[in-house]
């Protein structure tokens, strides 16, 4: 028996015999055509028909797993008639008189390097749509429209091995056949493993190449969800005590099911809400499916990082308004753009920093540029009559930077009433409390502002003096470290004073050892991933604040 490690989208186990799925390859072409015209036409054509299929594929996804992965090929489509993709494909054509097969070959591979090259995990997952539309593309070109699926084998359910696997192979599976899904690569981010989590099926990605080398049709698996684990050829003994981990595993899950509708508050009648973190609006359906009592936090950066130029103030719009419309009144929390530091994007053109993390990023970086601010809060304003909005702002620092941002939101609402644009008057302000600087001075800033948001992760970072993507610096991390709970307690404080509510948003939320004292410390909302959200509404339910802590 040999076991492997991977990353796991789910817990769950399955057992089952390995089917490693074998790629048809694209056609071959010529590289040059000296009729450069033609190869447009033919390009043009190609891209309708490669359309027709995208569609197909957006009703069939959106019939079998929900908007969540429809979403994906609409992506698609939008990739299919992107101007910078478009433009290189034809330069490609027009000055190096390329075929289009080898056209939008070469512009794939520049595009998949970007975003492969990128830090953030959700992004280097996007340079599969892009390998995606463009083998598409090419096979239309060639008149190779047709797609097989794969069927398995019999009755049985079988565990699905590859190098990774494309949204339009996804969707094309008869996932009644599959037990479990195993891929060399990918992230959890990708679309195997968003897939996997919509249909409840058990994936573990990024095995390595090690493990799919090894891996023989027909050879018996085990898919351990709860560790990440891929058993090859397990005995009987081994089987049996995951399959009983699973088995109580399940027995949880109902009770916490049960949680679903019911509100978080402790025994003694304190209520808490419990949110969502959201990195991208593909992942809304996981947090409604687990009952978040709003988002807590959505990283705007997403529509940044997805883009090859700034996106517009309607792109904006029209991608706040559907979260919003989405969570149907529950509370969506924006915060504004928070780039630099480890995550760069290279239309902004960024100066080189020796130490980004403490350099020009996020609130400066906007304040710095107003219109690319403006830009935002305009877009952010018009979906607020769309729903329930929350803005919040990141890396505060000073009064200074509040005054300046408050000023800014006013103009915002002057021009929108101008142009009979609308918006909710309603919409409440935050700033993250990520810095000691923030936390000490949350007396002055408590007044000026409708809520505080501890972003725990950078606190962490500037309290202890210590780069968080620095591996080496692991062992010197200590996150219950009372310099940390204090400026935490601290904020809470002056929060409570000023009738200002408090959330945590950072990684120290989900921290169930801490649970206790962050309410304790008055603590209104725990805002983490999706998956925690029940987990922490019971743990809540549980507490008896009226009772000292150590009873």
């Amino acid at each position: 028996m040999k076991t492997y490690q991977g990353k796991s989208t789910s817990n769950a186990i399955a057992i089952g015999k390995a089917f490693v799925l074998r790629r048809s390859k694209l056609p071959t072409w010529r590289e040059h055509s000296a009729n450069s015209a033609w190869e447009l036409s033919r390009l043009k054509a190609a891209k309708v028909l490669a359309k027709g299929q995208l569609q197909d594929l957006a009703a069939k996804a959106l019939q079998e797993t929900g908007p969540s992965y429809a979403e994906i090929f609409e992506v698609h489509q939008m990739l299919l008639e992107d101007a910078a993709f478009n433009e290189t494909i034809q330069s490609f054509i027009s000055k190096n008189a390329f075929t289009a097969e080898a056209a939008v070959a070469a512009a794939r591979d520049l595009f998949e390097e970007k975003f492969s090259a990128m830090e953030d995990p959700y992004f280097q997952a996007r340079a599969t749509d892009i390998a995606d539309v463009a083998d598409r593309v090419i096979r239309c070109l060639s008149v190779r429209a047709q797609e097989s699926a794969f069927f398995g084998q019999g009755d049985e359910k079988v565990i699905l091995c590859a190098q990774d696997l494309t949204p339009s192979e996804t969707i094309q599976l008869d996932k009644s056949k599959i037990a479990a899904f195993v891929t060399a690569s990918g992230t959890l981010n990708s679309h195997t493993a968003i897939l996997a989590r919509s249909l409840q099926i058990p994936a573990i990605v990024g095995i390595g190449e090690e493990c799919l080398q090894s891996i023989q049709d027909g050879m018996r698996l085990m898919v351990d969800g709860f560790t990440g684990e891929v058993l090859l050829s397990p005995d009987s003994d081994e089987e049996e005590a995951r399959l009983q981990k699973q088995a109580q595993y399940e027995e949880k899950m109902l009770h916490l099911r049960e949680l679903i509708g019911k509100e978080s508050v402790t025994k003694d009648g304190k209520k808490i809400k419990i949110c969502a973190n959201v990195g991208d609006p593909e992942n809304l359906a996981e947090v409604l499916d687990n009952d978040a009592d709003g988002i807590g936090l959505l990283r705007s950066e997403f529509l940044y990082l997805s883009s090859t130029d700034y996106p517009s103030e309607e792109e904006q719009f029209q991608a706040y308004r559907l979260v919003l419309e989405r969570m149907k009144g529950k509370q969506v929390i924006i915060r504004t753009l928070d780039v630099g530091a480890d995550k760069q994007i290279d239309y902004f053109h960024l100066d080189h920093e020796e130490n980004p993390a403490l350099g020009f990023r996020a609130i400066r970086l906007c304040l710095t540029h107003l219109e690319l601010f403006r830009t935002q809060l305009r877009a952010l304003y018009r979906a607020s009559a769309y729903g329930n909005l929350g803005i919040l702002f990141p890396m505060i620092t000073s009064v200074t930077e509040v005054e300046q941002i408050l000023t800014l939101c006013k103009q915002v609402k002057k021009e929108l009433q101008a142009e009979n644009l609308p918006y909710n008057e309603k919409v409440e302000l935050g700033i993250m409390i990520e810095t000691p600087a923030a936390a000490l001075i949350s007396d002055l800033l408590a007044p000026m502002v409708d809520f505080f948001s501890v972003g725990t992760n950078d606190l962490t970072q500037y309290t202890l003096a210590l780069d968080r993507q620095n591996a080496k610096l692991d062992p010197f991390c200590d996150t219950h470290h009372e310099a940390i709970l204090r400026l935490i307690a601290m904020a809470a404080t002056n929060a409570k004073k000023c009738g200002t509510w408090i959330g945590i948003c950072g990684e120290l939320a989900a921290d169930t050892s801490l649970t206790e004292r962050f309410l304790r410390m008055g603590i209104d909302e725990l805002s983490v991933s999706a998956p925690f959200v029940l987990p922490l509404r019971d743990i809540v339910r549980n507490l008896d604040l009226s009772k000292p802590e150590d009873a």
